[in-house]
């Protein structure tokens, strides 16, 4: 005998869910959460705390000649704008920078390219790089000082080989990270080995390219001021090198710090304005970069 049980039929259990409140997405951030998002203020604020501690020891020290405070060096600084002599020997230092830097940076996007081309010119890069690139340019100071004299060319040519073989090995490095599958599209779109460098392997390998860029300009920035120290002054004219030189040989070290003040704040400028501005126009808007 077949018995079904009765079906009784349950009462809907209806859970009462109260609205979203004005949830935490909703929210309004507050002021401090608003000005926190903002890098650029967060780093003005390490740099006011960094200035800080600089006026406090200064003060602490009190010993001008030694370490003059940070507002010593303010005014120091600002009366060298006013009189035209920093800005004179700043334009002085970055006319012989971009000259090397566009030099630097154009052999190694030679020698980068031919690697790529050839088993040849790889090994012809690796070497290179393997040999010069350990070799600080202020070893070759003496060489330079003979084979091109004590003038601009001895300059450019240290700087030049501080610029060369970073930003060449950093190309080099994107180039080969990049995937065999983009290579084998451009190819298959027939391009040839220039074509596909250009095309292919600079886009996708920016973000490394970039980065050899910017290790390039630090490595000329500071090998040009070293330089420039030893024997900046041709046609009777020194960069911003020369200018801490001669201010450290008459005990004027306001003016010192002044002059190592500004080559920070053209560092400053150059990283967080131009590198920035060009990395938010490539890496970042192609999404390669969060």
């Amino acid at each position: 005998m077949n018995m079904t049980t009765p079906q009784v039929a349950r009462p809907e259990i209806v859970l009462d869910i109260a609205p979203p409140s004005e949830s935490v997405a909703q929210r309004p951030l507050s002021t401090f959460d608003a000005l926190y998002r903002h890098s650029g203020l967060r780093k003005v604020v390490i740099l006011a705390v960094l200035a800080a501690i600089w006026e406090l020891y200064g003060r602490w020290l009190d010993n001008a000649l030694l370490f003059p405070t940070f507002l010593e060096t303010v005014t120091a600084f600002v009366k060298g704008i006013a009189d035209g002599v920093l800005l004179e020997r700043a334009g002085v230092s970055l006319q012989v920078l971009l000259v090397a830097y566009g030099i630097g940076v154009t052999g190694a996007a030679v020698l980068t390219t031919v690697a790529i081309s050839s088993r040849v010119g790889t090994d012809l890069l690796e070497t290179l790089t393997s040999m010069f690139n350990p070799l600080p340019a202020i070893a070759l100071l003496p060489l330079a000082l003979i084979w091109f004299g004590l003038g601009t060319g001895s300059v450019i040519f240290v700087v030049v080989h501080s610029v060369l073989w970073a930003v060449a090995l950093n190309t080099h490095g994107g180039f080969r990270a990049v995937s065999k599958t983009l290579r084998m599209v451009g190819q298959n779109y027939g391009l040839g080995n220039f074509a596909l460098v250009g095309r292919i392997l600079i886009p996708a390998a920016f973000p490394a390219i970039l980065t050899g860029l910017k290790i390039g300009w630090a490595f000329a920035w500071r090998t040009l001021i070293a330089a420039e120290l030893v024997f900046g002054v041709s046609s009777g004219k020194g960069g911003l090198g020369w200018f801490i030189f001669e201010n450290r040989n008459q005990l004027e070290t306001a003016n010192v710090f002044a002059g190592l003040f500004f080559v920070i704040l053209i560092g400053l400028v150059v990283e967080n304005v131009l590198f920035a501005a060009i990395e938010r126009r490539t890496i970042r808007r192609w999404g390669m970069q969060h």
